[in-house]
């Protein structure tokens, strides 16, 4: 994992990128951060609910680090590159016996000073409907590593309410999921990133702790 990290390209083209596609496809992006790593520290492992391939370009614009993504992430136009660009570890699912090492590339990454975005429900939900339970592995990664973890809520709205538009679920192709995008006014995407997390005990209990900053009503 670190010898994909240490070919990322420019930080800042890639935040570039992610901002002038949000602009193309007529997304406002809201945020209470201009960075979501933790200054001054190694590496942050950043944690945040999961609703739609949108989310990985929306944590890009603001600021570009890996990712932990599904393997088929890559292929897909315009995400893939970006994702790519930052750096990003694809994962095969089927390969879950790859867990414990890619657990402790995360936490390489993390102690080279890289911060490293994963999305531990494991898969995408509408978010008004359903979520996920904050999935433990990852979060081994950081207490390997003794780095901070941040919390991240993601949320999409269109004139002030909740909207499921983005939502990539069920038999959702990025297609479809990209043409509904487009037809949507006013959507915005609100990034709200709640106070670190020092990895000061087990990763159940820091799962827990993390997954109920990402359940607060973001206020941004």
């Amino acid at each position: 994992m670190t010898s994909v990290l240490a070919g990322a390209v420019s930080q800042r083209d890639l935040r570039t990128s992610a901002r002038r596609l949000l602009t193309e496809l007529g997304i406002g992006l809201d945020t209470n951060a201009d960075r979501f790593s933790v200054p001054d520290r190694r590496g942050t492992l950043i944690v945040a609910n999961h609703i739609s391939w949108l989310d990985i370009v929306a944590t890009i614009a603001v600021e570009p680090t890996a990712f932990l993504a599904k393997h088929e992430v890559r292929g897909w136009p315009l995400i893939g590159s970006l994702a790519a660009g930052c750096g990003t570890v694809f994962v095969d699912r089927r390969e879950m016996r790859r867990l414990p090492e890619v657990v402790a590339g995360i936490a390489d990454a993390l102690r080279a000073g890289r911060s490293v975005v994963v999305f531990p429900e494991g898969t995408t939900w509408c978010g008004r409907c359903g979520q996920g339970v904050f999935r433990r592995a990852a979060f081994q990664a950081a207490i390997d590593a003794d780095a901070p973890i941040r919390p991240l809520t993601v949320a999409y709205r269109q004139d002030g309410e909740p909207s499921t538009v983005p939502a990539f679920v069920g038999d959702d192709t990025i297609a479809t999921s990209l043409r509904r995008v487009i037809r949507a006014d006013g959507l915005k995407v609100a990034l709200t990133a709640h106070p670190a997390l020092d990895p000061d005990t087990g990763r159940r209990e820091l799962a827990e702790r993390a997954e109920l900053s990402v359940r607060q009503v973001a206020h941004v």
